[in-house]
C-alpha cells in the first residue's frame, strides 16, 4: 500500500519513524521530537497500519527493527541525509561554509601528514566540523560513508569527481640508532647484511607497495626480513623503533621524526595521489574550501622537500 497524506507522502510519520529507529525506544524518540510518548506510539501504529507491515519488534528492553522496518529505515535515512545535504548546499558559500565534512584517507598519510596540517583550517573555518576516518581500505563515497577522500590509486567508481594531486615518491629509511649499530649501506647489495621491514599480508596485490621485496628478489639480495607489516604507518613505527630498513613515501621524512633516508640512489615505486568526492558535492563550499586548503598545503610541502610533484590542474569525472 502506498503511504500518502492528501496525495503526498506523509513525511511527518516518516520523520517520527526515523527518530524512533535511531533512538531504539518511544521514550527517547519522544524527547528528541518534543512529543509525548503516546503521540509517538500512535504515529508508528498508524504508519504500520497504512503499510500493512510491522516495523518494530516490541520487547521490554526497547524496539528492534523488523526486516521490513530495516528496509524502510535505510531508505528514509538516505533520503533525510540527502535533504540535509541539499539544504547545506543551498545556503552555504565560501564565506559561511559550515556543517560536517567527513574526510577519509589512509592511516599513514592521515596520521603522519594530514592531521599535523589541519590546525589552520579548523581555526579558519570553525563552523565546519571535520571528521577524519583513517582506513587503509576504501570507504564508499557514493554510499556517503565519507564526503571526500584522499586516495593513492586512480578511482574507478563512476560519478566521482577527482583531482590529481601529484606523485608520491618512495625511498628507503632507517633510524639513526639502527645505522649506528649496523652501519650505513652504501649500495643496494649491502642490504644482504641488514634487516628489512616490508609489506606483508593484507595488502592488495595491485598496489605498488611491494617494490622493496620485488627489488630484493630481482637483484638476488638475501636481506633478512625482520618484520612484515600491512600498513605504511606500521612500517614507519617499526623503522623508527630500529627494527630494520623499510620503504616509505617521502612525506614520512618531512613529518615523521626519528628516521633518515638511506640509499638515495635507490628510488622505489611512485604512487599517484587523488582528491575525490561525489558529483553531488561539486558545488559544496565545505568541499571547495577544504580542497583549496589542501592544495596550498601540498604546494608548501613541495617547496620544502618536493614531497608531491607535478600536480594536475584538471578536474574530471572518473570513468
Amino acid at each position: 500500500m502506498t503511504l500518502r497524506n492528501n496525495g503526498r507522502l506523509d513525511w511527518d510519520k516518516l520523520r517520527v519513524f526515523h527518530a524512533v529507529a535511531e533512538a531504539g525506544s518511544f521514550t527517547h524518540a519522544s524527547d528528541s521530537l518534543n512529543l509525548s510518548q503516546s503521540a509517538v506510539s500512535r504515529q508508528i501504529s498508524a504508519l504500520e497500519e497504512a503499510l500493512g507491515v510491522s516495523l518494530f519488534h516490541r520487547h521490554a528492553r526497547g524496539l528492534i527493527l523488523t526486516e521490513q522496518g530495516d528496509l524502510l529505515y535505510k531508505t528514509v535515512h538516505d533520503v533525510f541525509a540527502k535533504l540535509n545535504n541539499v539544504e547545506s548546499l543551498l545556503t552555504e558559500t565560501k564565506e559561511n561554509a559550515e556543517g560536517s565534512l567527513r574526510v577519509t584517507t589512509t592511516v599513514g598519510f592521515g596520521s603522519v601528514w594530514l592531521t599535523s596540517r589541519l590546525k589552520e583550517f579548523v581555526r579558519t573555518y570553525p563552523d565546519i566540523e571535520v571528521t577524519l576516518r583513517l582506513d587503509d581500505g576504501e570507504l564508499d563515497l557514493a554510499m556517503r560513508e565519507a564526503d571526500v577522500a584522499i586516495r593513492f590509486n586512480e578511482p574507478k567508481q563512476p560519478d566521482l569527481i577527482q583531482r590529481h594531486l601529484g606523485t608520491l615518491r618512495s625511498s628507503l629509511y632507517a633510524s639513526p640508532e639502527y645505522l649506528k649499530e649496523r652501519g650505513i649501506p652504501r649500495d643496494f647489495e649491502d642490504l644482504k647484511s641488514h634487516d628489512v621491514v616490508i609489506f606483508g599480508e593484507g595488502v592488495a596485490p595491485t598496489t605498488q607497495v611491494h617494490w622493496l621485496a620485488d627489488l630484493l628478489s630481482k637483484k638476488k639480495v638475501d636481506a633478512r626480513v625482520a618484520l612484515r607489516v600491512n600498513s605504511l604507518y606500521g612500517i614507519y613505527r617499526a623503522v623508527k623503533a630500529g627494527i630494520g630498513i623499510g620503504p616509505l613515501p617521502e612525506y614520512f621524512i618531512q613529518e615523521g621524526r626519528g628516521i633518515v633516508q638511506v640509499l638515495p640512489q635507490t628510488e622505489g615505486s611512485s604512487i599517484e595521489a587523488y582528491f575525490v568526492y561525489p558529483e553531488e558535492l561539486r558545488n559544496s563550499a565545505r568541499v571547495t574550501v577544504f580542497k583549496d586548503y589542501l592544495m596550498r598545503e601540498i604546494a608548501r610541502a613541495r617547496s620544502q622537500l618536493s614531497v608531491i610533484a607535478q600536480p594536475s590542474e584538471t578536474l574530471r569525472t572518473a570513468s
